[in-house]
């Protein structure tokens, strides 16, 4: 039997959204990220989706336009094996951090945190929301 549908690969699903992440992150759409390339956002949109396979030359393009290490797109990997020094616990609060990025609230927290200059204001910008959790937890 010969399947026309095939699903994509679990690393390529990975790497799309770990592309996803990282735009979305930046502020930057598809459109921009696929005029860089010399590409359609459509094609943008099935990387992201892990439809279509990225190559590596393109990985390497879009790592340098994203800003970020070519390992960013492959860390937390499905099927990374877990050493001793990493551990488990490691990869779940990385997980944590990349679910909380991805949503809308992370997002908007994230982009205006990092237009803050003021070393100072963003410490005490830290200590406001341990303290705002730590009241939340008491009540």
């Amino acid at each position: 039997m010969i399947e026309n549908k095939k699903k994509p690969n679990p690393i390529d699903i990975h790497v799309g959204s770990r592309i996803r992440l990282r735009r979305t992150m930046l502020g930057m759409s598809q459109e921009k990220l696929g005029e860089s390339l010399g590409i359609t956002f459509q094609q943008i949109q099935k990387y992201e989706k892990g439809t279509n396979r990225v190559g590596a030359s393109r990985l390497q393009n879009i790592a340098s336009i994203l800003n970020v290490p070519v390992s960013f797109f492959f860390e937390d990997a499905p099927g990374e094996h877990q050493t001793e020094q990493g551990g488990f616990a490691e990869a779940n609060s990385s997980s944590y951090v990349v679910d909380f990025l991805s949503s809308s609230e992370g997002l908007q927290l994230n982009r205006a945190f990092v237009k803050i200059t003021d070393p100072k204001i963003r410490r005490k910008l830290i200590d406001l929301v341990k303290s705002l959790a730590d009241e939340s937890e008491t009540e």
